[in-house]
């Protein structure tokens, strides 16, 4: 089985289902550009202190679905918060999995989690990548994402909010693989296709891979506005014009 089939469907997911992957949408090279659905509003970020962002990973977690957010948001300056260099670095990244036991990311990447589902602190941001699920994870997303300011997923980590609830009535994306079986295992989800990504008032959905970047620096936006998320691109060397709305 293909690495993406495994962990967009996670544990326990029927040899059926799993069959049904097989059957992948052919990439739409004219769509995938698409400019993304963006309803989210300004986020109030605190005048100080950290903004907790949570990094669910587990097994088959593929790196750059969570790497990208993690460079995105570890690289965020803000000079006005105050002089001192920890000050003007807002976020605060820490890794969420269901035990405390090491996992294995894509080819073979060992990560120790900082935190289970049941020591995380209460995080702002939750960034899920396509990764094999659990209960455990989705009994957590579904408790922690109410007191969020974003609870977004990259690739077909949409596959894992959907399992916690959090999709019901909302409009979503996921990697251009994974359109068909998204639509068959979701429907009350609206699926939007060739999008960078979708984004709702609080749960945000990226496509595929880098997407993920483009919904971070979009985050950054709306927490401390475009200069601050260009800063961060150029920063980067990040040229994709994606995350612009």
């Amino acid at each position: 089985m293909k690495r993406r089939e495994f962990v967009a469907f996670g544990a326990g997911a029927s040899a059926l289902a799993m069959t049904e992957t097989l059957r992948a949408a052919p990439l739409d090279d004219t769509n995938l550009m698409g400019r993304p659905v963006a309803n989210g509003l300004p986020l109030q970020a605190p005048a100080s202190g950290k903004i907790k962002v949570a990094i669910a990973i587990a097994d088959g977690a593929t790196v750059i679905d969570f790497a990208g957010p993690w460079e995105v948001f570890q690289d965020v300056m803000v000079p006005s918060r105050g002089d001192d260099h920890s000050e003007q670095m807002p976020f605060e990244l820490f890794t969420v999995a269901a035990t405390a036991e090491p996992i294995r990311a894509t080819a073979g990447l060992h990560i120790i989690p900082d935190h289970t589902v049941d020591n995380a602190p209460q995080p702002d941001l939750v960034v899920v990548p396509a990764l094999r699920g659990s209960p455990a994870l989705h009994e957590w997303l579904a408790a922690v994402a109410p007191e969020t300011d974003v609870t977004m997923s990259v690739c077909t980590g949409a596959f894992q909010l959907a399992r916690a609830g959090l999709l019901d009535g909302q409009i979503a994306t996921t990697h251009h693989d994974f359109y068909d079986a998204f639509g068959r295992q979701f429907p009350k989800i609206q699926l939007e296709r060739g999008l960078r990504f979708v984004e709702n008032e609080r749960i945000s959905t990226a496509g595929g891979l880098t997407s993920g970047i483009d919904l971070s620096l979009r985050v950054v936006e709306r927490y401390f506005g475009r200069p601050v998320a260009q800063k961060t691109a150029d920063y980067m060397e990040y040229t994709s014009q994606g995350w612009k709305v």
